[in-house]
């Protein structure tokens, strides 16, 4: 009996320690969710909510503005198997392509200039300076574009000048690479500075003691450290070139319809197909997020060196 008192001691220092283990517990579990419920409600009223009220709109055929909202079938699904209509997705994933390529291509000596040759002290003057364009609306560099492009505009003077012949650009599909491309670069630069400027350039040096040439050592070398930031770029430039209705609306003329505008009539214009319209943006969004998909598993499939 006189072991009791310890015994009892042992055992109330015992559920002590379970019920501060089980506090700290439910403290480490509910940190993460005040942490994360601001940015979780911000998602939830203006992504999700709205996304699932697009897909239910999608169910309902030839809905218009104040008809009754009754989801009966997948018949505007079907109805984008149109080939009209499937002719404009493949062309707006065309023109997204085209301007990921374009983009990439450009923004890839800027960047790694900028990341490894210029002076440190001057490196955020020339980003900011790069950047500096997004700083005005889309539209007024929209009509920029179209003040330089059309017929009696600044390139054709020029080019008069310089005795050459004139360009048609405006209102074709030329236009609208154009002005797609200088938009998004500044996105893509900026991406491909951030992982040009941790390149390990002692790599490259390694390469060239080993007798590799410089294009041999740009795809073995460079290309696969910065491989996360290429395909982070593509993947924004790619998104937001397909989401783009501006400058296919102003500089595309009629001929150039694309999968934004497209849905845009169908909420906006004359034909006030919400249905349709609702049909035609979650077949982009589950296309984009399948490319997304296809993106992260490939890239973590692929082998680090």
């Amino acid at each position: 009996m006189s072991n009791h008192p310890a015994e009892t001691q042992i055992n109330s220092s015992n559920n002590l320690a379970k019920s501060s283990k089980s506090y700290y517990l439910n403290l480490s579990i509910l940190q993460p969710l005040i942490l994360l419920a601001p940015a979780g409600i911000w998602l939830l009223l203006l992504l999700v909510l709205p996304t699932l009220i697009i897909f239910e709109l999608s169910l309902v055929p030839d809905i218009r503005p104040g008809d009754l909202v009754n989801p009966s079938g997948l018949q505007n699904y079907m109805r984008i198997f149109d080939p009209l209509y499937l002719q404009v997705i493949w062309r707006s994933i065309g023109l997204a392509s085209v301007t990921t390529i374009i983009c990439l291509i450009l923004s890839f000596p800027v960047a790694y200039w900028i990341a490894q040759i210029a002076p440190k002290r001057w490196r955020n003057l020339l980003l900011l300076a790069f950047v500096l364009p997004l700083w005005t609306s889309s539209l007024l560099r929209s009509y920029a574009w179209i003040t330089i492009l059309r017929p009696t505009g600044l390139l054709n003077t020029l080019l008069k000048t310089l005795h050459l012949q004139p360009l048609e650009l405006l209102n074709r599909t030329p236009s609208v690479l154009i002005a797609m491309s200088y938009s998004l670069l500044p996105y893509m630069v900026l991406i491909l500075y951030a992982s040009l400027e941790k390149l390990d350039t002692r790599l490259l040096e390694a390469a060239a003691d080993l007798g590799a040439n410089p294009t041999q050592a740009f795809w073995k070398v460079t290309v696969p450290q910065i491989f996360p930031g290429i395909t982070a770029g593509s993947i924004l430039v790619f998104i937001t070139g397909l989401g783009d209705f501006v400058n296919p609306e102003l500089l595309g003329g009629a001929s150039s319809m694309t999968a934004a505008r497209l849905v845009y009539n169908q909420f906006l214009g004359a034909t006030q197909n919400w249905g349709f319209g609702s049909a035609l943006s979650m077949t982009l969004i589950m296309l984009v997020s399948i490319a997304i998909a296809l993106v992260i598993k490939f890239d973590k499939a692929t082998p680090k060196r």
